[in-house]
C-alpha cells in the first residue's frame, strides 16, 4: 500500500512538472511573440481571411455564362521572409446564363419555348450559374510603397480544382416538370469540372496597429474541365468534349492576423 502511494505521488509530481514546463513554454512563446515589432521586422503569422471577387468569363465559359461573383475564405501563413502559403475555397454564383433556353432545355420545351409543369400548365423558371473553386497557393510579398516590412505588392500562384453548373429553379405555385424532376435535371445542368490553376497580382496592406488588413488584386483562373454527367439529354448521349473554363476577376480580401503586436509605449510606476 505504501509503495502504491509513493508511486501515485510520483505520478502526480510528474504531471505537475509537465504542466509547469508546458505553461512555461507557452509564456516564453507569448513573450517572444509579443516583443515582435511589425514596424521594423517581418513578422511570421497565421491569418484568416474572407474574400469577394467579381469575375468576367473567358474561353468556353463565356459561351454558357455571364459575369459572376465569388465569396470565399482562406487560411494563410506568412513567413518571416514574406512568403505566403495559403488554402482557399470559393463559392461561385452568377445570375446570367448566355446560352439560350433552346440550347439548354430544347428537347423538353413546347412550340412556344415554354415548359409544361407537372400540373399541365406553363411553368415559370430561372437559371443561374453555381460552382466552386478550391486551391492551394504560394506567393511572395515585395515591400514596396509599404508602411512596414510586412506588406506591399504581392504575387500568387495556385493549383486546385474548379466546378461549375447550371442551377434551374422553378416557381413555387406549380409542381416541377416531370422531365426535370429528381435525377432527370442532372441531364441538363451542364456540370463540368477539372484541374485548375491561377495567377494573382495585387497589393496587400497590413497596418502597424493590426486594425486594418486587406488586399486588392487582379486574379486569373483557368481550368481544364470535362462533363461530370453520364448523359446529356440534348445530345442524347454523353458529352465527351474537353473545355477550357476561364475567369478574370478583381479580388478583395480582409485579413485577421494572429500575431501579438509590440506595445508602442511603456509605463513606469
Amino acid at each position: 500500500m505504501k509503495t502504491f502511494i509513493i508511486f501515485a505521488m510520483c505520478k502526480i509530481e510528474k504531471m505537475k512538472l509537465k504542466s509547469f514546463l508546458l505553461s512555461l513554454l507557452l509564456i516564453i512563446s507569448f513573450i517572444a511573440e509579443a516583443q515582435r515589432d511589425i514596424k521594423k521586422e517581418c513578422v511570421p503569422t497565421t491569418m484568416f481571411s474572407a474574400t469577394y471577387s467579381y469575375q468576367f468569363p473567358g474561353a468556353d465559359t463565356k459561351i454558357l455564362y455571364g459575369n459572376n461573383s465569388t465569396v470565399g475564405a482562406s487560411i494563410l501563413y506568412k513567413t518571416n521572409k514574406n512568403w505566403l502559403w495559403s488554402a482557399n475555397a470559393n463559392f461561385i454564383f452568377g445570375e446570367k446564363i448566355r446560352a439560350s433556353r433552346e440550347d439548354i432545355l430544347g428537347i423538353i420545351l413546347d412550340g412556344s419555348g415554354e415548359l409544361i409543369t407537372g400540373d399541365g400548365i406553363w411553368g415559370s423558371y430561372a437559371m443561374f450559374e453555381r460552382g466552386y473553386n478550391i486551391q492551394a497557393k504560394v506567393g511572395k510579398i515585395f515591400s514596396v510603397c509599404a508602411p512596414n516590412p510586412n506588406c506591399g505588392f504581392f504575387v500568387n500562384a495556385g493549383l486546385g480544382y474548379l466546378l461549375n453548373r447550371i442551377r434551374i429553379e422553378f416557381s413555387s405555385y406549380a409542381s416541377t416538370p416531370p422531365n426535370l424532376d429528381d435525377d432527370y435535371r442532372y441531364g441538363y445542368d451542364r456540370m463540368r469540372g477539372g484541374f485548375a490553376y491561377s495567377g494573382e497580382v495585387g497589393y496587400m496592406y497590413m497596418s502597424s496597429s493590426r486594425v486594418l488588413n486587406f488586399s486588392l488584386s487582379f486574379e486569373f483562373t483557368q481550368a481544364h474541365t470535362k462533363s461530370l454527367r453520364q448523359w446529356d439529354f440534348n445530345l442524347m448521349g454523353p458529352d465527351l468534349k474537353k473545355y477550357i473554363d476561364r475567369y478574370y476577376g478583381i479580388r478583395f480580401a480582409i485579413y485577421i492576423p494572429t500575431y501579438k503586436r509590440m506595445p508602442s509605449e511603456y509605463y513606469y510606476y
